[in-house]
């Protein structure tokens, strides 16, 4: 944090919000409005050439509203807080996580160009890369968090000889395995792969950690991206994207963002500032139950595995990413229930408090099944790799009380016990 400068948490109350210009509303009020009026011609001309991008602005002009596909109040403060988290310059929201994956990439990938992806990725993410992207002529490049650097790149030299690569994302922690990348080596490959000046923009989906526990802009990433809807939004009330990153980037992707009409809505916008308010003690609260929760999972003979960050050796590669980038380990964990899928279904329709549903990060506690959910689209050979087995079951934490969290899923294990 900058000296003089306010704790994020503490700027999530005020930071862009001046409420003597509001008949003195404590809380930003709602803007439900498609456009705004210009008080002359000129200054509706002025307004269209900075949107458009026809001229620079002028020293000390303002950009104003002109139509809330391209500007909103409730969405300016909204990217205006949010960037605060991750230290960045500017911030964009969208109508969805999916929202802000696409119009990224769209923005910055052409036919012929070469994107580079760290598996494993949520399944919306892995089917946008792999199944839509190709039929705009770009080309993919997967790799895993098991390769370095040298690995990744005598593997690209191989299959892509003397092809700059674009664009780099990753997502960590991986969804659903919470395996790490190391960011710092993701920006070293950028370097590495630099050609004529060009280095590929590295992208980290921060969704799992981000933005309390996990901030990859202080690691060398160039945007910070979320799932909003997830522990941003955090109410399961609400869906969201967001990217963070510098002022340039920014514009390119709001450029975007304006003609593809993905940005989000006004109401959308307003939710998420009352959720901002309470990001850091919902994140804590969750991350201190998950602990409680997974050291009774890993106690219980009925899983063969956990993929949970608190649980990492010390000999473990991944522990030296952790230790380096990671604040906490969040509160997403995935474990392997033996006998497979029956087991895993088994497991699952005996739970009564925990919500069986997809998404995570919410003020509730949900449990989903990935091989057949949320990565049912992964092809079968990426899901083995990756340890996506139908035994495989994902847990989000949520703010209940964990002994209460405890029961639950000591009693759907007993039932499923009986026939395994």
């Amino acid at each position: 944090m900058r000296k003089n400068q306010k704790h994020p948490e503490s700027e999530m109350l005020s930071l862009g919000y001046r409420p003597e210009m509001h008949l003195g509303a404590v809380k930003c009020p709602l803007f439900l409005t498609s456009t705004f009026s210009f008080k002359t011609a000129e200054e509706g001309k002025a307004f269209f050439e900075l949107a458009y991008g026809l001229r620079d602005k002028k020293p000390g002009e303002e950009m104003g509203m002109i139509y809330s596909r391209v500007d909103n109040p409730n969405l300016q403060l909204a990217e205006k807080r949010l960037a605060v988290w991750d230290d960045g310059e500017d911030a964009a929201f969208f109508s969805s996580g999916m929202a802000a994956i696409s119009t990224m990439l769209l923005t910055f990938l052409k036919p012929g160009d070469l994107l580079l992806y760290g598996s494993p990725v949520y399944g919306g993410t892995d089917h946008f890369i792999n199944q839509v992207l190709p039929d705009f002529g770009v080309q993919v490049f997967q790799f895993t968090a098991e390769e370095g650097l040298g690995e990744i790149k005598k593997r690209l030299g191989h299959d892509y000889p003397n092809k700059y690569a674009s664009f780099i994302f990753v997502e960590i922690p991986g969804n659903p395995t919470n395996s790490l990348i190391d960011i710092e080596m993701c920006s070293r490959l950028a370097a590495d792969l630099t050609r004529d000046g060009k280095r590929p923009i590295l992208a980290v989906d921060n969704t799992f950690l981000g933005p309390v526990f996990q901030q990859p802009l202080q690691w060398g990433a160039d945007i910070s991206l979320y799932s909003a809807t997830k522990f941003i939004g955090g109410h399961s009330d609400l869906l969201a994207g967001a990217c963070v990153g510098r002022a340039d980037l920014m514009a390119k992707i709001k450029g975007m963002r304006t003609f593809l009409g993905s940005m989000l809505d006004p109401h959308s916008c307003w939710l998420i500032l009352r959720s901002l308010e309470t990001l850091k003690i919902r994140m804590e609260r969750q991350a201190l139950s998950a602990q409680k929760v997974a050291l009774f999972l890993k106690a219980q003979s009925l899983i063969e595995k956990i993929y949970y960050l608190g649980f990492l050796e010390a000999d473990d590669p991944q522990k030296v990413i952790f230790d380096k980038q990671c604040l906490s380990p969040g509160s997403v964990i995935s474990f392997e229930v033996k006998g497979g899928e029956k087991s895993a279904f088994t497991f699952l329709n005996h739970l009564k408090h925990f919500k069986l549903a997809v998404s995570l990060g919410s003020t509730e506690s949900l449990a989903e099944h990935p091989a057949s959910m949320t990565h049912v689209d992964v092809l079968a050979s990426d899901r083995q790799l990756l340890g996506i087995t139908d035994g495989l079951v994902r847990l989000s934490i949520g703010v209940e009380e964990p002994a209460d969290l405890i029961a639950d899923i000591e009693q759907a294990l007993s039932a499923t016990d009986k026939l395994v």
